[in-house]
């Protein structure tokens, strides 16, 4: 496999000079656990710094995404789907970092470029580990943005850039597309994970005897799609910030929940949601969610991807999950 090839400074400068004021670039931090894009923090001679963010094909690992506008768990990558989920976040009461530049003309660099505030205040998670008390306000804070964006309606399910311009037809409602997710799923990581293999026949049938006690409804929420604490950074002020928005999407609110719930285990509680869950959409989403969890990692565990133990725990621990919740562990 060909060694994969990141900016550098060359490459950065153009856009700190392409900021307000013309800075100057005094020196760059590529970040890491980015899959689909290049995060990277640029020093600038003012004595402040921007993360700017490259979508090129050296930097996304994940190269067998589906891409159909129609389908919202397709690519959630790339300048338009972020800058759409920006405007919808903001819309709904939520706060995505500042875009400060945008450039797809690719002349400065072969990829689109955009530059975003830098949020220095660390993760939510890394409070809540450290500081539980100090948590409690933006814990509170972010439980307000999922509360609106779960109040935030609209008609048509879909990344929100196709649900808006008329791009993301459906004929099938959100449950569907999970159920049939969910059965893709568990096709492919039956042949890879031998507990899931013998217990193929029992998780297929939770699968649908769960899906067949969801109702129908023909509305959807604004959801970001995998929100954890790790996905709410700190300002300077330790207000909390949600990146990582490309994949915002008109859904069930219960398919963010189903995650959420998870990610922030104990603390999710301090949220405060306050709108109402269906649980019988709960439980499905709940065991879907874990088959992706494995079916995922599996696959970019056959590329290049650095961080091969942390991938293989997220297998490990939803694999159990999968058989718990399914009723096959026993």
């Amino acid at each position: 496999m060909a060694e994969r090839q990141f900016m550098q400074h060359t490459g950065l400068a153009p856009f700190a000079r392409a900021l307000p004021g013309g800075r100057q670039l005094t020196g760059f931090e590529r970040l890491t656990g980015g899959s689909k894009k290049g995060v990277y923090r640029l020093a600038l001679d003012d004595g402040s710094s921007v993360v700017l963010y490259a979508w090129s094909a050296a930097e996304n690992y994940w190269t067998d995404n589906s891409i159909d506008p129609r389908d919202p768990f397709a690519e959630a990558s790339g300048l338009d789907l972020l800058e759409a989920a920006s405007r919808a976040l903001t819309e709904a009461g939520a706060t995505a970092p500042a875009l400060l530049l945008v450039d797809r003309s690719q002349s400065l660099y072969p990829a689109d470029i955009a530059i975003v505030e830098d949020l220095r205040g660390g993760t939510l998670e890394a409070m809540i580990a450290s500081d539980a008390d100090a948590a409690a306000a933006p814990l509170r804070a972010v439980g307000a943005m999922l509360n609106g964006m779960a109040r935030y309606r609209g008609p048509r399910l879909g990344k929100v850039a196709a649900a808006v311009s008329g791009q993301a037809p459906q004929d099938r409602r959100a449950e569907q597309i999970v159920l049939d997710q969910g059965l893709t799923h568990l096709a492919g990581v039956a042949a890879k994970v031998p507990e899931l293999g013998l217990a193929r026949e029992r998780i297929d049938a939770a699968l649908r005897e769960l899906h067949a006690r969801v109702r129908p409804r023909d509305w959807y929420s604004l959801i970001h799609g995998e929100l954890g604490a790790d996905h709410v950074m700190l300002d300077d002020e330790g207000r909390p910030v949600i990146i990582d928005v490309e994949g915002v999407m008109l859904f069930d609110a219960e398919w963010e929940h189903a995650f959420t719930r998870m990610r922030f285990g104990k603390s999710y509680e301090m949220l405060g949601i306050d709108v109402e869950l269906d649980p019988s959409r709960m439980a499905l989403y709940e065991l879907a969610r874990s088959l992706s969890l494995v079916e995922g990692p599996l696959r970019i565990l056959e590329t290049d991807f650095p961080d091969r133990d942390f991938m293989r725990g997220i297998v490990n621990w939803h694999t159990g999950k999968v058989l718990r919740l399914s009723g096959a562990d026993t």
